[in-house]
């Protein structure tokens, strides 16, 4: 199978897999008659793990290590099993930091959902009868917890004072 071919049956481009055959997670391929490499179709296996080791957030310096040991046999199996132990720990970890900031994300929506669903309510029952604009002016109840930022004045250099010090 041609570089192009592997690209497009693995998801990866095909400078990413001669990037990624270069520095050694995937082996040489072999090469055809013209100097094209020439993968195996079972390189598709690894190059999906490689992908999901790399969606989890596997720097490549660990997948390499990985790649050197998973070369080594079974003699390299205690190795390699701890490296995916530790992997996972981190992925674990990282799900569970991402689903703390859902619950977050969902309370604010579900915030703001009831504030739409508020003023909603709100204008449909009040109607102005009036032409009077001050009795129309926006509910303006609601404060910001967060203070505005002080508009800047004047150049602000970096260093020193003003002009001429």
């Amino acid at each position: 199978m041609k570089i192009g071919d592997l690209a497009k049956r693995s998801g990866f481009s095909a400078h990413t897999l001669r990037y990624y055959e270069r520095i050694g997670l995937l082996p040489y391929a072999d090469r055809d008659a013209s100097g094209q490499r020439d993968y195996d179709e079972t390189i598709l296996i690894w190059i999906e793990f490689l992908g999901r080791l790399k969606d989890t957030g596997m720097p490549i310096r660990d997948m390499l290590a990985y790649a050197n040991l998973r070369n080594g046999g079974p003699a390299t199996t205690q190795e390699r099993h701890d490296i995916l132990a530790a992997h996972r720990d981190q992925v674990q970890a990282t799900i569970a930091r991402l689903q703390a900031n859902l619950l977050v994300l969902d309370d604010k929506i579900a915030g703001y959902a009831a504030t739409l669903q508020r003023t909603q309510d709100d204008d449909s029952q009040h109607i102005p009868t009036s032409t009077n604009q001050a009795e129309h002016q926006p509910n303006t109840l609601y404060r910001n917890p967060i203070p505005a930022r002080p508009a800047r004045t004047g150049r602000h250099r970096r260093r020193g004072g003003p002009k001429g010090d």
